[in-house]
């Protein structure tokens, strides 16, 4: 999801800056929408990316409780930059949310950076070995051109330029919800077969007709 999102709404500029690093593995990315208060309803997000035009930079804030991005996969112990959905902030006024790329660790010892904390959300039912987690960001700068801008603009200025249907802005997580539907067919398929392969065989009870009589079995089955 990180690599899908920053290759499909990144200008030409911003794939040349990033992509070879994702490529090549050097950075560990995560796709971090969720949020503690917020799910599905992304229009609610609550994380902050307030344009500071004295520096050219974006701050990207946590306010609240309800703000913590939760359940990223990758984003406890392993990532270094994030795709982080944030509210856009410029003079006061929201702009809707934006996807903004945002350093999390260091990429030798990976350890946080000045202003962000994450963890591990621990044990869960099913899909154990992936490392969902949570993280809050504490008014951590970012450079104006880390937010993704192949369809939304931020000049230096402070004016904002649509290029396009925000509505792309979700593609990504769209993307992934089809491919789960898609794919839960095949995943289910195995246990499916089993489960009917053995309800045809086995036999739940063993009685005998009678006690005088010869010993013949009586089979029962349910399902």
């Amino acid at each position: 999801m990180f690599w899908l999102t920053v290759e499909n709404l990144s200008n030409d500029e911003q794939l040349a800056r990033w992509m070879p690093e994702i490529r090549q593995a050097n950075w560990l990315g995560c796709y971090a929408q969720t949020e503690l208060g917020h799910g599905s309803d992304v229009a609610s997000l609550e994380t902050t990316a307030t344009f500071d035009k004295a520096t050219d930079e974006f701050v990207i804030h946590s306010p609240t409780i309800t703000s913590t991005k939760f359940w990223p996969g990758d984003l406890g112990r392993f990532t270094t930059h994030a795709v982080v959905h944030c509210r856009l902030m410029i003079n006061g006024k929201s702009h809707g949310v934006h996807p903004f790329l945002v350093q999390l660790r260091d990429t030798a010892t990976f350890k946080h950076l000045q202003g962000i904390t994450s963890g591990d959300l621990g044990p869960k039912f099913g899909y154990i070995s992936k490392d969902n987690g949570w993280a809050r960001f504490d008014n951590v700068r970012i450079p104006r051109t880390n937010m993704l801008m192949r369809y939304f603009e931020v000049s230096k200025d402070g004016e904002i330029k649509s290029l396009g249907d925000l509505r792309v802005m979700y593609t990504t997580m769209m993307y992934i919800r089809m491919l789960l539907i898609k794919d839960f067919g095949s995943w289910a398929l195995p246990s499916v077969i089993t489960g009917m392969r053995y309800g045809c065989v086995r036999r739940q009870f063993k009685t005998y007709a009678s006690k005088k009589e010869e010993r013949k079995l009586m089979d029962y089955q349910t399902h």
